[in-house]
């Protein structure tokens, strides 16, 4: 009997997550073709929100670098 539960979860979660997946991808393709005019703006906008993301983690590493430095904690790689 336990030999069966994890085949059952797993076709489950795979049957949840296609259908999830299959729902999604419908509703960006229809979404996609209500406007072109928005698309740059999205585009634009997650640029920014990503650049914004990779200098705060720049800024976050060096600070904490920098912090392990100062306390003396050898951050060497071997």
């Amino acid at each position: 009997m336990m030999d069966w539960v994890p085949i059952v979860f797993v076709a489950f979660k795979v049957l949840v997550f296609g259908t999830g997946m299959f729902f999604a991808i419908k509703w960006h393709y229809e979404q996609g073709k209500k406007g072109k005019e928005k698309q740059s703006a999205v585009l634009r906008a997650g640029g920014k929100v990503a650049a914004v993301f990779v200098l705060s983690l720049l800024g976050l590493s060096l600070l904490a670098f920098g912090l392990g430095r100062v306390l003396g904690l050898d951050l060497t790689f071997p």
